[in-house]
C-alpha cells in the first residue's frame, strides 16, 4: 500500500483538498464591503464561507483518502480518483462563480491572492499523477497475466 507511489500522490491529493478548506482564497484589504456574503467580517474568502463549497472540498479529500485503501480494487480505486477529481474541478468552478459574483460588490478594495487559491490545481496534479501511476499498476497486472 504504502510503497505504490500513488499512494503518496493520493494522500498529498487529500491534504490539497482538506487544506482547501481553511486556507483563504482571497482576501480584500478594504473594510468598504457592503452587502457582500463572502467577505463578511473577515475580509477573507475561504471554502467555511460557504456550505457546498465546503462539502465539495471536503468530499474531495475523503475520496482521495479512500482511494488510498482501495489499493487490492484498481478499478475501483480509478473511479473514485476521478469522482475525487470531478468534485474538486466542480469545487473550483463554485468558487469562481462566487468570487466573480461578489467581486460587484467589493468595489475598489485591493484584493490579495491567497495561498488556498492553489491547492485545488495541486490537488488536480496529484490527483492525475496517482491516476497514472493506478494506470500503470493495472496494466502491470494485466500483462502479468498474459503470461501466465
Amino acid at each position: 500500500m504504502i510503497q505504490r507511489i500513488q499512494t503518496i500522490y493520493f494522500l498529498l491529493a487529500a491534504a490539497a483538498g482538506f487544506g482547501a478548506i481553511a486556507a483563504p482564497f482571497v482576501t480584500v484589504s478594504s473594510s468598504n464591503v457592503q452587502g457582500s456574503v463572502l467577505f463578511a467580517g473577515d475580509a477573507s474568502f475561504t471554502s467555511g464561507d460557504n456550505t457546498a463549497l465546503l462539502v465539495l472540498f471536503a468530499v474531495a479529500g475523503a475520496m482521495a483518502i479512500a482511494s488510498i485503501f482501495l489499493f487490492r480494487n484498481r478499478p475501483l480505486q480509478l473511479k473514485i480518483g476521478w469522482a475525487a477529481l470531478i468534485a474538486n474541478f466542480v469545487g473550483v468552478a463554485f468558487a469562481g462563480f462566487l468570487f466573480g459574483q461578489e467581486m460587484s460588490r467589493v468595489g475598489d478594495a485591493s484584493i490579495g491572492v491567497g495561498f488556498g487559491t492553489a491547492l485545488p490545481f495541486a490537488f488536480i496534479v496529484f490527483a492525475m499523477l496517482a491516476i497514472k501511476g493506478v494506470k500503470k499498476d493495472e496494466a502491470i497486472v494485466k500483462s502479468a497475466d498474459r503470461l501466465r
